[in-house]
């Protein structure tokens, strides 16, 4: 092996499954959701691959049936988490030493067993503790998943095989050291697959890291420290510390050993965690790598020249699947004047036919929202809309938080470009339109870019090319997954690198080498084949 260059293959995608009627997948998945949803699991911490219980305990419920708890975990205190950065720490030093094929061939190893062992636990618990579909939850926690551990595996041995020029009488290389000290990875409700990746990339690149998964999303979370273990991720490279995030991220935050953020989830949090790292700066080894991606108030521009089908779709897809609760969900909609009747027609046939409640029964489009706090934002901004007098409730407006918290696909108007559920982040399903004259679009591109102080996802529909050239252009910094004639949602790893600017985080790209490069020291190497023996240079003859 260590006379061996290897070279790994590009990975294709992890086949989507369908789950039809009458499928095998459809089989499976329903008797593991029967299974995880009768059982009363205690999940741990986990420290150096050792259970340990806190006697402090929150529980794991269903959001589409909040009375049904599905398990309880322990919140790690601070004396846990101390024991975690310590054991990180020392961890390690054997890890980052570790030839690098077999760091991949753990991640490789992790991807295979989801295929033929994990797919349907791991789409299960995503269904049933974070209220997830069966096509939501196969494309996020099987699919995509797969595609992070086996990507990353490829991406690393794309950095590794960067190297600098060498003359004759020299040998330049780089070494790619790991980060000096532990990552902190805190990983946010709505993808499983974002927690998977938040500490598996950095502990790819030699590093060992401290998760603190959702507290609305550990049992999924939970299921993944289970196939690492079995894949082969030695004990203490991932720490496994689920509590509420002021309670674990003051020590964490605080450590001399802290040398990387791995986040994804609000931007005030993010902002608050930058906070704290600039007051603590001088008591870190080396200055922590920062990387965030947090919100979004994601726009689709509808030109004249669109297809109203088309945009119908892709408002609906793009702003009510998983309940809007993605960063990039579509929230924006800015559509002309005289296309509005028709599409208003077009959008009301669709949202129709949607269904919203348990994710188990299959044939329900949306299901509910992860919380009660949640479900208590959303329909405030609701609430908002119905006591403006700019805007007005299209369709939808009404929630119920009974039995689940359920809350309709919400569509307003407004006259007011600048009215709250315009500017701010909702995250939840409510779009909201506004209306512009064809002969003002130029000047609307510069509205929809000056509106929001988020970067994220955005999109254009139009068969005009100038007119798609022009937003493009314009819309330059507006969105860092930019789309053309698709809805501004559903990033495929390899294929679209994830992540976006201005109020939206550090664009790293989640997804690409780009982000695998920030959790790398890179050492360059110089070595004289024949050094010179005397100091004098010609010029001085």
């Amino acid at each position: 092996m260590n006379h061996t260059i290897i070279s790994i293959k590009e990975p294709q995608n992890e086949p989507v499954l369908s789950y039809a009627p009458g499928t095998p997948e459809r089989h499976r998945l329903k008797k593991e959701l029967e299974r995880i949803a009768n059982e009363q699991i205690e999940v741990p911490v986990i420290i150096g691959g050792k259970e340990y219980t806190s006697g402090d305990q929150g529980k794991m419920i269903m959001p589409h049936n909040h009375h049904h708890v599905l398990g309880r975990y322990h919140k790690a205190n601070e004396k846990l988490i101390n024991l975690a950065v310590e054991t990180a720490v020392n961890a390690q030093k054997d890890w980052e030493r570790l030839p690098w094929m077999e760091r991949a061939s753990i991640n490789l190893r992790a991807a295979e067993l989801i295929n033929r062992e994990y797919r349907y636990t791991l789409n299960a618990a995503t269904m049933l503790n974070q209220s997830k579909n069966v096509h939501q939850a196969e494309i996020d926690a099987a699919c995509e998943v797969a595609d992070f551990l086996r990507f990353n595996a490829y991406y690393m041995s794309i950095i590794y095989r960067e190297q600098p020029h060498s003359e004759r009488d020299t040998i330049n290389r780089l070494g790619y050291r790991a980060l000096e000290g532990f990552v902190f990875a805190v990983s946010p409700f709505n993808f499983t697959s974002i927690a998977a990746n938040l500490p598996t990339a950095p502990v790819l690149m030699g590093n060992a890291a401290l998760w603190k998964p959702a507290s609305s999303a550990v049992l999924s979370a939970y299921y993944l420290m289970r196939l690492f273990k079995e894949a082969g991720y030695p004990g203490g490279v991932i720490n496994f510390i689920p509590g509420p995030g002021s309670k674990v991220g003051k020590p964490v935050l605080s450590n001399y050993h802290l040398a990387g953020i791995h986040f994804t989830g609000s931007t005030a949090v993010f902002q608050g965690i930058w906070k704290q790292i600039g007051e603590n700066i001088g008591k870190y080894r080396t200055y922590p790598r920062i990387v965030g991606e947090t919100g979004g108030k994601n726009f689709i521009i509808v030109h004249p020249s669109a297809d109203l089908h088309e945009v119908a779709a892709a408002v609906v897809r793009g702003g009510f699947e998983y309940q809007g609760q993605k960063c990039s969900a579509a929230s924006r909609i800015y559509i002309p004047t005289s296309k509005w009747n028709p599409l208003k027609k077009i959008l009301e046939d669709m949202i129709s036919q949607i269904k919203i409640g348990d994710p188990r029964d299959f044939s329900n489009f949306m299901n509910a929202v992860i919380d009660e706090p949640a479900f208590d934002k959303i329909m405030g901004y609701i609430k908002k809309a119905e006591e403006d007098t700019d805007t007005e409730i299209i369709f939808g407006g009404r929630g119920d938080k009974s039995t689940g918290y359920f809350i309709e696909p919400t569509v307003l108007l407004t006259t007011n470009p600048h009215f709250i559920t315009m500017e701010e982040e909702i995250f939840g399903p409510v779009v909201t339109c506004y209306l512009y004259d064809e002969a003002e679009f130029e000047n609307t591109l510069h509205l929809c870019d000056e509106t929001s102080p988020y970067g994220l996802t955005g999109a254009i529909f139009a068969h005009d090319r100038r007119a798609i050239q022009l937003a493009s252009d314009i819309l330059r910094h507006a969105a860092g997954n930019f789309y053309i004639n698709d809805k501004p949602t559903g990033a495929v790893v390899g294929e679209q690198p994830f992540g976006g600017g201005r109020a939206s985080g550090t664009n790293d790209k989640a997804g690409s080498h780009i982000n695998l490069h920030r959790w790398v020291s890179p050492r360059a190497i110089k070595e004289n084949l024949y050094p010179p023996t005397d100091f004098k240079y010609p010029f001085m003859n």
